[in-house]
């Protein structure tokens, strides 16, 4: 009887779990390759990736005000980042910062070090990615704002 019931119960959170919503994708790992537990049509990633961009260039310009920093002279610069935490935010759930390699992202972005703003950025004021310059930087601009349509128009072609 209780091996029915531990199983009855089993099922039940299963079901339970199945037509839950997610609120960032799961990952796991079958041999070398990582896949997502909802797969997403590219019509609904490209709909998340829009979504996460406009998130993340809202973020971005709280932050610039926040941290007394600026944008690159080259607003390329700060688009390409931007497009590249969104889709971090997607795949792998938080903005892990796109300019680094790792080994292993969702590990990364489960440590949460490097995930935007990183660690020397809160304690430094150090952006290896050039998205948060402070006025010493040789490539900081004015501008401390940016538009959703600058980050589609200056990341144009750009994937991470």
């Amino acid at each position: 009887m209780k091996v029915f019931l531990s199983f009855v119960a089993l099922l039940v959170l299963s079901l339970t779990q199945a037509f839950m919503p997610v609120s960032k994708p799961s990952f796991g790992r079958v041999g070398g390759t990582v896949y997502m537990a909802k797969e997403m049509t590219p019509e609904e990633e490209e709909i998340a990736v829009e979504k996460a961009t406009k998130a993340m260039t809202a973020f971005t310009n709280k932050y610039l005000q926040i941290s007394d920093t600026k944008l690159c002279a080259d607003k390329s610069v700060p688009a390409v980042v931007i497009k590249g935490l969104a889709e971090h935010k997607v795949t792998l759930g938080a903005p892990l910062c796109p300019c680094r390699f790792y080994d292993d992202k969702e590990k990364e972005a489960k440590d949460g070090y490097w995930n935007c703003p990183c660690v020397p950025m809160r304690e430094r004021q150090e952006c290896h990615c050039m998205l948060f310059l402070t006025d010493d930087n040789d490539f900081v601009g004015e501008e401390t704002n940016i538009t959703f349509d600058e980050v589609i128009e200056g990341s144009q072609g750009m994937s991470m």
